[in-house]
């Protein structure tokens, strides 16, 4: 008998969510001009703590609309974490703007904030900030440089429903910041994204912005806009995953810990750190770090991981090395060696809102069985 195949991601649906499609369907209120998107924006406002929310079509969409809503000078420089999703960056130069990289930390995966302040130049007008896989980055560092140079904070919080740094909610923090709903998230709409500011002309800019940049005059049009509307069918869904997301981190972090336990016994593997003096893993995904004594990179781990039935993923590719920017004269000469290795060695296993302890355990199981056979 085949083993069950447990994918990466299983999304949980146990909520209110049928309810509120039907509802949408019923009344006919499907598109954008929905209830529910006003209600999802409120409610994620009211969660998150911030006075105004924009939900748009997903979270590179309220990337890309947070920083053109910021109105940077052309050719100004933005400093984002190489080691994210290229979304990023895309952000940054869709709107004209250049993006400036800083390697990360081996331990937390995240932005190595003692390399910002070598990286700001006359030109730097921001910092983005991304949390990465389940631990937020120290605001309290960024907040230091923000004021010392005078630059904005761009928050992406794509990856942080629920989570908190010291104790105040992600997606709080700058002057502006995101959340994506793709189906991995801790809330997820199928696709989706929401930007919070609490400065209501950047709000009313990205509101603009995600529709076609209308005004009053409707058809009359002074800047270039986007279609990035979220439709009621995607804002109910989101509606009813909000009102579960305290069970769905209670689920996150209950999978997190039994890894950890079942998995601490394997050499040279890093495991997720637990917590910070800041904050508690929520572990958005499970990631692990092969080391050097396995004969085999993370493409191909995964590769042997799928023949056992256990769906992984690669962990981010750098954004310097993005052939899409290496092309263009981006990122000549940068060196991120710890990104470059976590790249080469990094992945992340199963950890769906809806995955069961009995999946966890035989991955674990399955995953053991492949590292023992990249040590032989």
């Amino acid at each position: 008998m085949a083993e069950e195949f447990i994918p990466v991601n299983i999304p949980l649906f146990d909520g209110n969510e049928k309810k509120y499609l039907c509802e949408c369907i019923d009344t006919g209120w499907v598109s954008s001009e929905g209830p529910f998107v006003k209600k999802f924006e409120e409610n994620m406002a009211e969660y998150v703590g911030r006075k105004y929310a924009v939900a748009v079509s997903s979270g590179t969409a309220a990337l890309e609309t947070a920083v053109l809503s910021m109105g940077f000078e052309s050719g100004s420089e933005v400093i984002i974490p190489t080691f994210t999703i290229i979304s990023c960056a895309q952000a940054v130069t869709k709107a004209g703007l250049i993006p400036v990289v800083a390697d990360c930390r081996l331990d937390n995966w995240n932005i190595d904030i003692d390399l910002i302040e070598k990286k700001i130049t006359p030109k730097t007008c921001a910092i983005m900030v991304v949390h990465i896989y389940g631990l937020p980055v120290d605001m309290d560092k960024i907040y230091e440089l923000a004021q010392k140079y005078n630059l904005k904070i761009i928050e992406d919080a794509a990856e942080m429903h629920g989570q908190t740094y010291r104790g105040k909610m992600c997606g709080s923090f700058g002057d502006i910041s995101i959340f994506s709903f793709y189906p991995n998230k801790h809330i997820t709409c199928g696709e989706g994204g929401m930007i919070l500011t609490d400065d209501e002309n950047l709000a009313e800019e990205c509101r603009k912005i995600r529709n076609l940049y209308f005004t009053p005059d409707r058809y009359i049009h002074h800047k270039i806009g986007s279609n990035f509307r979220m439709t009621n069918l995607q804002a109910a869904v989101g509606v009813a995953q909000l009102e579960k997301i305290k069970e769905h981190v209670q689920v996150k972090r209950k999978l997190g810990k039994l890894y950890n336990e079942l998995l601490s016994d394997i050499k040279d593997i890093a495991l997720p750190v637990a917590q910070t003096e800041y904050a508690d893993n929520i572990y958005w995904v499970y990631g692990i770090v092969l080391g050097e004594s396995y004969a085999v990179n993370a493409s191909e781990f995964i590769t042997l991981l799928r023949e056992k039935g256990v769906g992984a993923r690669n962990f981010f590719y750098p954004v310097h090395l993005q052939p899409v920017y290496t092309k263009d004269g981006y990122f000549k000469d940068e060196k991120c060696p710890n990104a470059e290795k976590l790249y080469q060695k990094g992945l992340y296993i199963p950890t769906g809102t809806g995955m069961t302890e009995q999946q966890v355990y035989a991955v674990a199981q399955r995953l053991k069985e492949t590292l023992i056979m990249c040590r032989e």
